[in-house]
């Protein structure tokens, strides 16, 4: 059972885990040890409620496929059991994101004394690089 908040959870029949060969260096054992982990699960026929999955299908990300399969690669440790923990722990992490609703960002504008603020820096500035000209008769 992988806990996504107080009220959601997902039973273990709906993630399919699969341990495969590790790519990459590792000498001999990689040949022999399947220690990495091929999660897959399928949003379409879950339990989750219906807010998320809309915006779990809704999301662009890599891993989810066009067909609405959550696919997870978890090859970091070398153990199959840490492998598995973080596989699940990437999963419930995606699902967690989607629960978040963004505040709407409300537009602002400066204030009149911010405006006066930022023109006198500006000929604060201008008057310091003027004086560093060359002094000339004619001026």
């Amino acid at each position: 059972m992988l806990q996504i908040s107080n009220n959601v959870s997902l039973p273990d029949n709906e993630i399919e885990i699969n341990a495969i060969r590790a790519q990459g260096a590792g000498g001999q054992n990689v040949n022999k040890v399947s220690s990495a982990i091929h999660l897959r699960f399928d949003i379409n026929a879950s339990s989750l409620p219906d807010f998320y999955k809309t915006r779990l299908l809704n999301l662009k990300d890599k891993r989810i496929s066009k067909d609405g399969v959550v696919i997870i690669k978890a090859q970091r440790y070398r153990t199959q059991e840490k492998n598995r923990a973080e596989a699940l722990e990437r999963l419930q992490e995606l699902i967690k994101s989607v629960a978040v609703v963004q505040k709407k960002r409300i537009s602002t504008r400066p204030s009149q004394s911010a405006k006066l603020k930022r023109l006198d820096e500006k000929t604060k500035r201008g008057k310091d690089k003027h004086l560093r000209r060359k002094v000339s008769d004619f001026e």
